[in-house]
């Protein structure tokens, strides 16, 4: 129960944006969407509305792409200095920092999740991540060749490459990281000269709302950056507008999928970062309590709802049932509450919709013949509630073992050697993440290399840097976030070849 000093109750001027009637932003300024259609916000942890957005018309979201494609033509963004298209993102990352509880509450509000989440990996990781890309801005570069052009006897040549910004990039964000993560798809593209639409989801549109504002105040050229809001008939306006030279989409991999099939009609460039079934490999000689922690952090954190979260747990028969009722204990003993109570632990999962998914789950994993040993059911309370759930007994081929549920509950399975432990691990469509427990460095090394995922971590898990690349194997996605490379998405490659 949330008590008075535990409860963080919202700034006036959150409470005057969510009452606002927004709008779309278009061409540096709000204007109403043409449809008169709304789409209905929701507060989690009360399953009430809090405020609506426009549901942009396919009219509307040519008139966003029209105005990125005028903007990413003139020059205004394109053509001036690097170090002046530095200067302004890192006024747009000094804006979110100096908004920052302001964004952490509209993200608790929408999305449901911790405001302790909200303040110190959203909104507090923000403005890092967003001056590392800025600083990139500056660091664009080609490469000149030697070259052995043999057509023309006697003449002598200068190749080199340029990269160039690829156009107008469609964004879309998923609704469990809605500014965190569209601020990745954002600062990469501009940094690298491109100009944006973003489309949140309509589920938790509110932040990115927040953010068009912050970057017209940061000075950003009209039209440089677009934000409309709107159901999965705006997404796919967006894929499909022929104004539109790359798409970069968080999601699940059926989406993701069904983008690159439209995509590869007229092979326009994607970057897909998708769903994971991600496995944590626990040996025998991982402190059981350290274990457990690394599992409830891997597979809880934001309720669960992290692509990179760690829902299939492998551990060492030999430490298996000591691992399963500590965790159990655990589980049970996690408090229950609204994101903006500081001291609740686990707070509800984003929408009805996406709860009555998660129950199925645990349903059909009973029917299955699993066993659940914590949580499985959603309490009688107001809100979007799940209790966190430990399912043991699940046979690597049912459906809880291989579809992501997205949700507070992991799977927990012996195994006997490391080869059985690789096994089960690899034994999924997707590739996103993994982790290792041990404190075995030979078998670290030896093991490492053979996990297919893009990312692993050892003794640690759900850790990322924008430094690091991150993105998936297999049929986790197309691409790769952060690290020095990661402009690379956005840009073309252009050879120069000069006779002289």
């Amino acid at each position: 129960m949330a008590t008075a000093q535990s409860y963080v109750t919202p700034l006036g001027a959150v409470s005057a944006f969510i009452g606002h009637d927004h709008g779309l932003f278009i061409d540096g300024d709000w204007r109403a969407a043409a449809s008169p259609e709304r789409i209905n916000v929701f507060d989690p942890a009360t399953g009430e509305p809090i405020t609506t957005v426009a549901n942009a018309s396919a009219d509307d979201v040519d008139q966003a792409v029209r105005a990125a494609h005028r903007a990413f033509e003139s020059g205004v963004w394109t053509a001036i200095a690097p170090a002046e298209r530095e200067r302004l993102l890192l006024r747009f990352a000094d804006l979110v920092e100096a908004n920052a509880e302001e964004l952490a509450q509209i993200e608790t509000l929408n999305q449901g999740k911790s405001i302790n989440i909200s303040r110190f990996v959203d909104v507090g990781g923000a403005p890092a991540y967003m001056r590392y890309v800025a600083g990139l801005t500056t660091k664009i570069t080609g490469e000149t060749f030697d070259v052995s052009i043999g057509a023309i006897p006697g003449a002598r040549f200068t190749a080199s490459t340029r990269r160039e910004p690829i156009g107008v990039v469609g964004a879309i964000a998923p609704w469990n990281f809605p500014m965190m993560i569209g601020l990745w798809k954002i600062m990469p593209a501009l940094a690298a000269g491109c100009t944006v639409v973003l489309k949140p989801s309509e589920v938790t549109p509110l932040t990115s709302l927040r953010l068009a504002s912050l970057a017209k105040e940061a000075g950003l050229p009209a039209g440089v950056l677009n934000v409309i809001t709107g159901d999965g008939k705006a997404g796919k306006a967006l894929v499909d507008h022929p104004l539109v030279a790359k798409i970069t989409f968080t999601g699940s991999t059926a989406t993701g999928k069904a983008i690159a099939r439209s995509a590869s009609d007229r092979l326009l460039r994607t970057s897909l970062e998708l769903g994971g079934k991600n496995p944590a490999i626990f040996l025998a000689d991982a402190p059981i309590e350290q274990a457990v922690q690394g599992a409830i952090l891997g597979g809880f954190f934001n309720n669960g709802q992290v692509c990179a979260a760690s829902s299939r747990l492998y551990v060492a028969r030999a430490i298996y049932d000591p691992f399963v009722k500590a965790l159990a204990e655990a589980v049970d003993g996690m408090t229950m509450g609204p994101g903006l109570d500081t001291a609740a632990q686990i707070n509800p999962v984003v929408s009805a919709q996406h709860r009555a998914k998660i129950l199925e789950h645990v349903t059909r994993a009973r029917q299955d013949g699993a066993e659940i040993v914590a949580g499985g059911e959603s309490p009688e309370r107001a809100g979007f509630y799940v209790r966190p759930t430990v399912v043991v007994g699940a046979a690597s081929h049912l459906a809880i073992s291989r579809q992501e549920v997205f949700g507070p509950l992991v799977t927990v399975a012996p195994f006997d050697d490391e080869d059985e432990a690789i096994r089960l691990a690899n034994d999924t469509e997707m590739g996103l993440t993994a982790s290792l427990w041990t404190n075995d460095l030979k078998k670290t090394m030896d093991l490492v290399p053979r996990i297919k995922a893009g990312t692993v971590w050892v003794n640690c898990h759900n850790l990322i840097d924008p430094n690091m690349p991150f993105g998936g194997y297999k049929e986790s996605g197309i691409g790769r976030d952060f690290g020095i490379h990661s402009l690379d998405g956005y840009s073309e490659v252009k050879s120069v070849c000069i006779a002289h």
